[in-house]
This record gives C-alpha cells, structure tokens and sequence, in this order.
C-alpha cells in the first residue's frame, strides 16, 4: 500500500476566527499601527506573531491599553465588566467576539435572570468560559466534568445548562448526562452550544480514524478546540499528535503508519496545512484525498466600525 495523506474538509479557520482576524487587519490598515487586542485575537501563535508584524499589541487587560486608543475584544469573549472599565479609560471599543459566543452569554443573561443557577459547561481557566461566567458570576458555576456534576448542590433553583462552545462533543454530553441523573430535568438551549465548526471538524476526524491509523492536528497548544481534536482521533481509536505546523515532524513520528490522518484547528490557517502537506510529501506521503464531511458557507457580518473600510 502507497503511503497517503486522508485530508480532513472541513478544517482550519471557522467564519468567527475569519471574522476576527479581518476586523484586526482592517483596523491596521486604516488607522496604523498600534491597534491593541485585549487577549490573542485567535488561539493560534502563528497569527498572533504575523498580526504583531503588522502592528497589533497584544495585552492581557484592558487596564494595559492608553487611553483613547482602539481596543479590539478577541474572538472569545468577555465579561461585562471588561466592557464597563473600556468605557470608564475612554477606549474605542470593537468587538471582534465570536457571534456563537455571544449566543452563549445571552443565554447565561436569560436563564440566570428567570432564576435559575446557571451550570456552564467548561474549562474554568479558559478565557471564554471566563468570559460567560462574568455575565452573571453570582448564578453561574462552572462544571468540568461528570464527578463534578454528581456533587453539585443547586440550593434549590432550577438548573440550566450552557457549555463552552469548543468543547467535545463526547465531553459536554457525559457531563450533562450526569446533571441530569442529579437533577433531572433541565433547561437548556434549542440548539447546541457547542459551535458547528467545532461539531464538523469532529466528525471529520472521526471518519478519518475509520481509516487512518495517525492523525495529526495542526494547532497551538492553547488552542481547545485542537487539543479537543486530538482527543475525538484518540477516542476513535486512532494515535493522533498536536503538532505546530511550522516545525518539522519528529524521526519517529511517522513510523509504521501509512495512512495518515491530517487536519487543523479552527484558529490554524491553511498554510500551516500546506506546509504540513509537503513535509509529509518528502517523507513518502505523496497521495493527497480530501475527505469532506460537510461543507461551510457560513460568514459573519463585519461590525460598524471596520464594514466600511
């Protein structure tokens, strides 16, 4: 058997992570640099290191931005408070956060202010479920996993559920299951929260372990919605890495697969995917097949302050 390349479709950037990194180059190319984004812009080291080239300061709080100068909210969210000490430094606001993120915060709002404690689903340390949580922290608590579910006291509210949008699948639905088996019935939203650039790129992973005994994800290390990638192949029965995309694959890496499993985070651009494909080429990997489990059409409208330039 010839060695090959399986190519997951979709993969790479969602229309949030488009969105967001568009708002950040339109800025820079209409007011110059420095244009300041609280948090990366995206979970990706490569894309923050080409928009810092460009111009763009990162910072880890508002409190770091002068006053006057434009800040850009990453795509990930945040709490109302960030908003409030913005308008109290007088900074140019633009909102680069996802709209499925800011679904989930107006969900939080709605639940917690008919009642209800709020169990949002998640990663506590990560920036978006930070984010949702400050939407109403005295009604909210963050749930990591099942064990966590089965010891939560409710203090008599009803319980609904809301979940980190980049979460697995596989995760969320293991921990709502025992949120359930605690409380019962629960309220939760019509539709998922979890996103469907998170849903797709999954189930494109797993029809790659159909057949693919590696699979690599091409993503930062602080990328969720990668690391989540990487345990979907493994969970499908397939060895799967997290590797950069810029590096060069490991000796060992390769050996004795010779049907490889290739994709990429929604925060990774498609050129860490080409590099990626060539170095697997000079490693024997030269038969490239998409395997397409959905496909994309989603796109976000630009906000105001940058849908004119």
């Amino acid at each position: 058997m010839s060695k090959r390349i399986l190519l997951a479709a979709p993969r790479s950037f969602c229309a949030g992570v488009d969105r967001a990194i568009e708002i950040v180059e339109r800025l820079l190319a209409e007011h110059g640099p420095p244009i300041y984004v609280r948090h990366q812009i995206v979970h990706n080291d490569h894309v923050v290191r080409r928009l810092e080239r460009m111009g763009a300061v990162f910072v880890d709080d508002e409190a770091d931005v002068p006053p006057g100068e434009i800040c850009v909210l990453s795509a990930h969210g945040v709490a109302p408070s960030v908003r409030d000490n913005c308008e109290r430094r007088g900074l140019r606001v633009v909102d680069a956060v996802c709209p499925l993120v800011s679904k989930v915060h107006a969900e939080a709002r709605r639940y917690a202010d008919s009642g209800h404690l709020v169990s949002l689903v998640g990663h506590a340390d990560h920036v978006e479920v930070i984010g949702t949580r400050g939407e109403r922290p005295e009604s909210t608590v963050v749930v990591e996993s099942p064990e966590e579910a089965a010891r939560l006291d409710s203090g008599g509210k009803p319980l609904a559920v809301i979940s980190q949008t980049t979460l697995s699948l596989d995760d969320v639905r293991t921990t709502v299951d025992a949120l359930e088996g605690r409380f019962g019935a629960l309220k939760r939203p019509a539709a998922d929260d979890i996103c469907y650039a998170t849903q797709n790129r999954q189930d494109a992973v797993k029809r790659l372990a159909e057949d693919a005994s590696l699979i690599l994800v091409i993503g930062s290390q602080t990328s969720s919605n990668a690391q989540r990638l990487v345990e979907v192949a493994r969970n499908a029965g397939a060895e799967a890495e997290l590797i950069d995309g810029e590096s060069e694959l490991g000796e060992e890496l390769l050996d004795g697969h010779e049907v490889v499993g290739l994709t990429a985070g929604a925060s990774t651009p498609e050129e860490l995917v080409e590099a990626t494909i060539g170095r697997l080429a000079q490693r024997g990997y030269e038969d490239v097949v998409e395997v397409t489990v959905a496909r994309e059409d989603v796109h976000f409208r630009l906000p105001r302050e940058v849908a004119s330039t």
